[in-house]
């Protein structure tokens, strides 16, 4: 059995460590928070009080920190993992960064006889804490297959879309650029809806028995009607910094997004305005601009 290092315990990373500890895997963890590393050890984590003690302990680290500043300072600076994993240990790129990053981030690891596996991942809050995440892997098949009981821990869809650093990433690119459009959508349907003096009810169980019905939709919906804005496990900031990468990807290949930039801005007013909120917040811009709420 391998054991597994997690640095970043927040919404999503304490998830991965809850599994990866239920599933008997010996984890070790690091965060910043103090309350964090406390919740983490009371699950059975190892708390170690650098980087470096991660990389020494694990034989796979799950990276699930914010942006890619941090993912490089995390595995390439002085006293980062690659410096401490043994050859033939593996770095596992959970978190979503630019593509671009996860290269760099691959080139410098290239004689280091320390694996990337870029896989970001899919399923929110609920998925990490679940352990039913999906995961958009890519690695050569033979690493793949060495560390897939320990990703199989913590998801229920493993897709191998690539062999190479970066090809996870846009594959997780292209995904949040369709959810945040489907999230957008959703805020302004509800607040027509609110306008119109339909219930929230009434829009919920028409959402969700028709053929726009999908956990994107329906998890928006229930957070709107039921006013739940802040504490859900998915904070704005993290729909806002991956549609910038989305946007970012688009613009190196020319490729042009109408919808997923009306959706940018969308979650930048939210952001702006709401910056403790999460992702539903946006639609309180929106209902503040025509005086009209969605409630349940």
């Amino acid at each position: 059995m391998k054991t597994a290092g997690v640095i970043g315990l927040g919404d999503m990373g304490s998830g991965l460590a809850k599994n990866l500890i239920k599933n008997g895997i010996v984890t070790t963890g690091l965060d910043l928070s103090s309350d964090r590393m406390a919740a983490f050890t009371e699950m059975g984590g190892a708390a170690a009080a650098t980087v470096a003690e991660v990389g020494k302990a694990a034989d796979a680290v799950f990276v699930m920190v914010m942006n890619g500043d941090q993912a490089k300072t995390v595995i390439l600076g002085e006293g980062g993992l690659v410096a401490h994993m043994a050859r033939g240990s593996a770095v596992i790129m959970s978190a979503t960064i630019k593509p671009a990053e996860v290269v760099e981030i691959g080139k410098a690891m290239a004689d280091s006889g320390v694996h990337l596996i870029d896989s970001p991942v899919s399923g929110g809050f609920s998925g990490a804490q679940g352990g039913t995440l999906t995961m958009m892997a890519a690695a050569p098949d033979a690493v793949l297959d060495e560390f897939a009981p320990v990703m199989e821990a913590v998801s229920v869809n493993i897709h191998r879309v690539g062999d190479k650093p970066g090809d996870g990433q846009v594959v997780k690119s292209c995904l949040q650029t369709l959810i945040g459009s489907i999230f957008s959508a959703t805020f302004e349907a509800s607040v027509l809806a609110a306008k119109a003096g339909v219930s929230g009810e009434v829009l919920h169980k028409v959402f969700s028995t028709s053929s726009a019905a999908c956990g994107v939709t329906n998890s928006a919906l229930e957070n709107i009607i039921d006013r739940k804005f802040e504490g859900t496990g998915s904070h704005i900031a993290t729909m806002h910094k991956d549609l910038t990468i989305s946007l970012d990807l688009a613009q190196q290949l020319g490729v042009p997004m109408h919808t997923a930039s009306t959706a940018m801005q969308l979650f930048h007013a939210g952001k702006a305005k709401y910056p403790n909120g999460d992702n539903w917040v946006v639609t309180r811009v929106i209902e503040e601009i025509v005086g009209a709420e969605l409630h349940r």
